[in-house]
């Protein structure tokens, strides 16, 4: 299963940053929300990309994982 980021639509104020840097398109405003659509669709999420959650001015996207880089 291909893991998606998770929308708050609490959150989401419509500015529609996250649709613009979502690299699959998978990212879409419905009713002025940001959506989730074709999951099937979606490579770059295959490599967790976090551009939308990066970009979400009130942190209204999350991905569900913590990526934690060790020294070694």
């Amino acid at each position: 299963m291909v893991e998606m980021p998770v929308i708050d639509r609490e959150k989401c104020d419509g500015c529609g940053l996250c649709v613009s840097v979502c690299q699959c398109k998978v990212l879409v405003l419905v009713d002025n929300v940001v959506t989730v659509i074709g999951k099937e669709k979606c490579t770059s999420c295959n490599r967790w990309c976090t551009h939308c959650e990066d970009v979400c001015p009130t942190g209204a996207i999350r991905w569900p994982f913590e990526i934690i880089i060790e020294e070694r």
